[in-house]
Parts: C-alpha cells; sequence; structure tokens
C-alpha cells in the first residue's frame, strides 16, 4: 500500500476553508484532476480530467473534528483499497492548516494520485482568496 501526504497553510478561518473541503459533491470546483463532480453527503461520482469515473464514500464527515474521509468504491480505475483523508486545524481564528492523506491499493495508483493532490492543495489558497470563502 501506498500513502501520500500534502499540506498547506490557508490565511482563512478553519470555519471557511471546512465549508469548502466538506461539501462531498463539489470537489470538482478545488480540485484540478476532477473535471466534474455529483453526489450527495454521503457518495459521489468524480469524473477525472482524462476521463475515468469513480464512485466514492464518504466515511466520516465530522464538523468538529473537521475531518474529511473517503474512499474509492468503483469506477474505472483498479483501486483495491483507498482512504483519503482532510483535516483543517485552526492555527489563528483567520489562518488554517489543510492536511490531506491518502492510502491506495495497488501502490502503482499513487503515482497518478499524488501529484493530484498537491496540485490540488497548492491551488487551494488561490482558490480560497478569489472566491473570498
Amino acid at each position: 500500500m501506498a500513502t501520500h501526504r500534502s499540506h498547506v497553510i490557508i490565511d482563512v478561518s478553519p470555519d471557511a476553508l471546512w465549508r469548502v473541503i466538506s461539501d462531498a459533491p463539489r470537489i470538482a470546483d478545488w480540485f484540478p484532476a476532477i473535471s466534474a463532480s455529483d453526489g450527495s453527503a454521503a457518495r459521489r461520482t468524480v469524473i477525472l480530467g482524462s476521463g475515468e469515473r469513480l464512485e466514492e464514500l464518504v466515511v466520516t464527515n465530522d464538523s468538529s473534528l473537521r475531518r474529511f474521509q473517503y474512499s474509492i468504491a468503483g469506477g474505472d480505475l483498479p483501486v483495491e483499497r483507498h482512504l483519503g483523508t482532510i483535516d483543517v486545524i485552526q492555527l489563528a481564528p483567520s489562518q488554517s492548516l489543510l492536511v490531506y492523506g491518502t492510502e491506495i491499493e495497488p501502490a502503482s495508483l499513487a503515482e497518478a494520485l499524488g501529484p493530484a493532490i498537491e496540485a490540488a492543495v497548492d491551488g487551494l489558497p488561490k482558490y480560497m482568496h478569489e472566491y473570498k470563502f
């Protein structure tokens, strides 16, 4: 199993960042490798920029911990096991630390997933400031 972790400090309140992260169906708004997403609070479908479809289940959406976890449960990629975890941690009233970790099997899928997560995490500060959350 491969693991990956990315993080970024963003000058926004943790509540504002949490509203974006916890809105499961709208991940395509801030994750560049995802061209479309739809779903509910319990599950979502994402379409990658390359056209592959993934079915994801929301495992945890805990507003008190500000922890969001999801698992890839089906779709076009041969995922055997997956867990993504996003934590939003308050550093100051208007500053947050976002930590995005993922575990995936087979490990070969991490070669594509890792850089995609890095790009999403690195782009979050700009997204949050452009849309004034």
